[in-house]
């Protein structure tokens, strides 16, 4: 049945799995992306929650994508690159940092959010924005395991910001390559 998808060098013919090659559900996510995303505390933060909680799980995919997004919305990129160390940067304010320290445990697996996480959180937000920051994260994890999954090739756009940008910082595209015609047509931003 699916044997036919996969050869002995790996994954072959992966893109008639992605999810552009189901319309109906690619649709609806696109939405959901956009109700959550353009809700407060707002597209940044919220990209930068998708970001971090990607590069928590370990999906090179979406951090690439989160990170180009960012950089495509007006983040400066030097503000991109020291998400990789929120903790510490001076680049982020004590609300940034509760909404990112969040992202990093929920996206990390086992999931890591503790009462202090979420104190924190409600110390900084009300409680929609904190609905948007998990809703956020949430997407995050599933778009995460569907690319993660697939190995879903990243597009060349994305490929080549993220080598400039984050590659001193780590990272690499690692199974997300693939040949030219398996890769999305379009990336960042609306992806």
């Amino acid at each position: 049945m699916t044997s036919d998808l996969f050869n002995s060098d790996g994954y072959q013919d992966r893109q008639k799995w992605d999810l552009g090659a189901w319309p109906e559900m690619y649709d609806r996510l696109k939405e959901l992306r956009m109700t959550v995303f353009t809700a407060e505390p707002g597209l940044q933060l919220n990209l930068m929650v998708f970001t971090i909680a990607s590069q928590a799980a370990g999906c090179r995919h979406c951090t690439a994508h989160g990170a180009y997004g960012l950089a495509n919305f007006g983040v400066p990129i030097a503000k991109v690159q020291a998400l990789w160390e929120f903790a510490d940067s001076p680049m982020f304010s004590p609300r940034e940092r509760a909404a990112l320290s969040f992202a990093a445990a929920a996206g990390s697996t086992p999931r890591s959010v503790t009462p202090e996480h979420h104190a924190e959180l409600r110390s900084h937000f009300s409680d929609a924005e904190v609905r948007t920051l998990l809703s956020a994260a949430s997407i995050a994890g599933f778009m995460n395991t569907y690319n993660d999954s697939l190995a879903t090739v990243t597009d060349q756009a994305s490929v080549d910001w993220a080598s400039q940008y984050l590659a001193p910082l780590g990272w690499d595209v690692g199974k997300h390559v693939g040949q030219r015609h398996e890769q999305r047509l379009q990336g960042p931003p609306g992806t």
